[in-house]
């Protein structure tokens, strides 16, 4: 038996009961059900940029977790990168590995335009470049962070990119 795609969500910090991912600037993992990130779901992970932040330029932080919900199983080995950078010339994605350890809520930010302490982002664009997450045991849990940075004067557009995780599976 294997992990499946099933057994891994993705889920949003800001708290337990967080379901606003602009909330999710760090703290404890989300386990509400509207804390799990959905993929081709509009806004899942980031707000919404206004044409003074888009002209001015603006870094923004989020936190996340991954967990392994499987009860048996440890995903092992995995790591994550940036399968799609943005869609648009004007931004650029970054991802980073919390330095707070497994199952540990992850720095609690002031604001989502502060950048968390000690952490150093990272564009990988493809599986032998990823960032290692840990192995997480069944239950477990390992915050990451992503830096979305638009530049100033950028052109207004509805922005995308997908981040990917693989790893393997243990008894």
């Amino acid at each position: 038996m294997a992990i499946v795609e099933a057994d891994l969500n993705y889920r949003l910090s800001g708290g337990v009961p967080n379901t606003d991912p602009n909330d999710s600037i760090g703290g404890s993992m989300s386990t509400a059900a509207g804390g799990i990130i959905l993929t081709n779901t509009d806004n899942n992970d980031m707000n919404d940029i206004t044409s003074d932040e888009a002209a001015a330029g603006i870094t923004i932080y989020h936190g996340y977790f991954y967990e392994n919900t499987n009860v048996t199983l440890t995903w092992t080995t995995p790591v994550f990168w940036i399968e799609s950078q943005t869609s648009s010339g004007d931004t650029t994605v970054n991802i980073a590995v919390a330095l707070e350890a497994k199952n540990l809520p992850i720095e609690l930010l002031a604001n989502e335009e502060t950048s968390p302490a000690g952490v150093t982002f990272t564009a990988p664009a493809n599986k032998a470049a990823g960032i290692a997450i840990g192995s997480l045991d069944p239950t477990e849990n390992r915050g990451t962070w992503v830096e979305y940075i638009v530049n100033g004067g950028a052109v207004t557009v509805l922005d995308q990119y997908t981040i990917k995780a693989e790893g393997d599976t243990q008894p």
